[in-house]
């Protein structure tokens, strides 16, 4: 049976605005438990910002992270999947781009999700050293 991305992407990712602050982007991540967020122009998706992204991007190259805007550091080049797209798909565009997290888009190109190599491994190979930390509860 074909699995399809939207069986397990996360939905409902976080959005920003491209001009949010480095600062309360890491903030957010912390709060939500999460490594990336989308960052959006209204409706348009304008890149993809992950924790290691804030660190080598603005905070490393000594950035401001109160002044330092998420622009500056998200990556802008995206690729992405559809929902309905198998899951095979997304493990290709990650292997083809060497990327950790995929946004999900739909036939508007809007956000819907972001599916991400832990998300494949919880999926793919539950059993393994990446499906088990993914699937763990992050300590408090």
């Amino acid at each position: 049976m074909t699995q399809h991305v939207r069986d397990i992407m996360t939905t409902h990712p976080t959005t920003v605005e491209p001009q949010t602050s480095v600062a309360v982007v890491a903030r957010k991540m912390r709060d939500e438990n999460i490594g990336a967020v989308l960052v959006a122009e209204g409706e348009r998706l304008r890149g993809l910002v992950s924790d290691r992204d804030l660190v080598v991007r603005a905070v490393a190259e000594g950035g401001d992270p109160h002044r330092t805007t998420v622009a500056d550091a998200c990556s802008e080049d995206l690729v992405v999947v559809g929902p309905d797209d198998d899951v095979d798909r997304a493990v290709e565009v990650m292997r083809e781009h060497a990327v950790r997290r995929v946004p999900v888009v739909d036939e508007g190109h809007h956000a819907v999700g972001i599916v991400s190599i832990g998300d494949l491994a919880i999926e793919r190979d539950p059993g393994s050293a990446l499906g088990d930390i993914s699937a763990a509860r992050p300590n408090e």
